[in-house]
């Protein structure tokens, strides 16, 4: 299926003269595979979407059958590939499941709902990646677009799937979207005018054969770049630095917070200095609200995106000066006897764990635990050994966890968040923070990280 050239604010007209007649498969009905089925259908494709929950589980499905579309739920099997043209596969689905792999032996367009969406946008598309922090800097840059005066359609992994922006009839004048290594895997022509990629750390290991595998997947952000787009990476990285080949052929920007690069982004004393093309700019730390040396690499991707998509400086000040954050994302909860109450929740990985050790100065009890996701918990042995003084380990991953950092601090077994919300409370004393960052997905225990990250803010309040 090629890209349509859809005219400006008539993303939908575009996509019912492409997809009109034809006949598509949705993998995995969770949001997002609601939206494409939803958008397919309206597109007036016929659709079966397909699920390996039971219909009883799967929200949203009343209103896909009132719509036309046939629902298959308890497994993907059964359902037939004659004559199937599409199949769109939900970020959650596994690329190597049996029914994608027989449908790609079969000739048939496989896609995420990220490469469905951009076939019919109608606007540049500033697209963020890497590990950790990509909603931050998805969220700060979407706000930034906006005190620039832009009309801006923020969505993707961030929450909102970029196939709304498409259903709705488009009309932006930048698109900005998080994208995650599950939707880089099955784009084929998907190609950001600005693609930024944060850091690669080890993720999803459970997903992936090996580092090597996750951290290409990664670098497809920027496969299809041209002449006039731009790759904005951290030459800090040297995961990315070592597929440096794999950047395409969109203009290098590097930023890094350890060293001078002379087009790109440094840190020099107090500032972020952006050069390029001869010019130089400064952004004061001291004006960015957001804390921490992993949000200014966050920040260093901003503003290279917004910048060379045309914001001003005086945009990007204002809203460095005025964004906080995101729920869950080292959120402080409340401070109590002394101690503060930290929410990373949506730490759910080794190198956000990392990061979030980084930024704290004072002793820390550390919850942490939930469904270990191949991730190596033993490069944070000098973390924990240097600045936690008591771990809580929960969930499914909680013995791996003690078994590869126990030796490093004291450690406590805690059959519930309950458990370990009470735990920490008994050992924290003044000047420390009790920091709930799992390093681990949260799906054993709870629906997701905010399910998570909510139930621990109403044990913090409630103490």
């Amino acid at each position: 299926m090629m890209r349509s050239a859809a005219m400006k604010g008539d993303c939908m007209a575009a996509a019912k003269a492409a997809l009109e007649g034809r006949s598509a498969v949705v993998v995995g009905l969770g949001r997002t595979g609601l939206s494409v089925a939803k958008f397919l259908r309206g597109s007036g494709a016929s659709v079966v979407a397909t699920d390996s929950k039971e219909p009883g589980k799967i929200e949203g499905v009343n209103g896909l059958l009132s719509m036309g579309v046939e629902v298959r739920a308890g497994g993907h099997d059964g359902v037939a590939l004659d004559g199937v043209d599409l199949v769109v596969v939900s970020p959650g689905v596994p690329y190597a499941l049996p029914f994608l792999e027989r449908a790609r032996r079969s000739g048939i367009e496989v896609v995420s709902e990220i490469e469905l969406a951009w076939m019919f946008m109608d606007s540049p598309v500033l697209a963020i990646a890497g590990t950790n922090g990509k909603t931050t800097a998805t969220a700060l840059l979407g706000e930034v677009m906006e005190k620039a005066g832009f009309r801006t359609f923020v969505g993707g992994n961030i929450g909102t799937p970029a196939i709304d922006y498409v259903e709705n009839g488009g009309g932006a004048d930048f698109i900005v979207l998080e994208v995650s290594s599950f939707q880089l895997e099955t784009t084929r022509h998907f190609r950001p005018r600005v693609g930024a990629l944060l850091n690669i750390t080890d993720d999803h290991l459970d997903r992936y054969r090996d580092f090597g595998h996750y951290a290409d997947t990664k670098m497809r952000l920027f496969e299809n770049q041209a002449p006039g787009d731009f790759a904005v990476y951290n030459a800090n990285d040297p995961a990315i630095t070592e597929r440096a080949g794999l950047l395409g052929c969109g203009r290098p920007v590097p930023f890094t917070t350890g060293g001078r690069v002379d087009d790109g982004l440094s840190l020099e004393g107090g500032s972020i200095v952006y050069r390029l093309d001869g010019g130089r700019e400064e952004y004061p730390v001291s004006a960015i609200r957001l804390k921490g040396l992993h949000n200014i690499e966050n920040v260093m991707a901003v503003v290279a995106c917004a910048r060379l998509s045309g914001a001003g400086r005086d945009a990007v000040l204002e809203a460095l000066s005025s964004f906080s954050g995101l729920s869950h994302r080292m959120e402080t909860v409340r401070e109590l006897g002394g101690v503060t109450y930290i929410d990373d929740s949506k730490g759910t990985n080794v190198g956000a764990l990392m990061m979030a050790l980084k930024g704290l100065k004072c002793p820390v009890v550390l919850i942490a635990g939930g469904v270990d996701k191949g991730g190596d918990y033993g490069v944070l042995a000098g973390l924990v050994r240097e600045r936690v003084k008591l771990m809580v380990l929960i969930g499914e991953a909680r013995f791996k966890m003690e078994k590869a950092l126990g030796g490093c601090s004291r450690t406590v077994l805690a059959g519930s968040l309950e458990d370990a919300v009470a735990a920490a409370r008994r050992e924290a004393a003044p000047g420390d923070t009790v920091l709930l960052s799992p390093a681990c997905s949260s799906f054993d225990m709870f629906r997701d990280y905010k399910e998570r990250g909510e139930r621990f803010r109403s044990l913090v309040e409630a103490l």
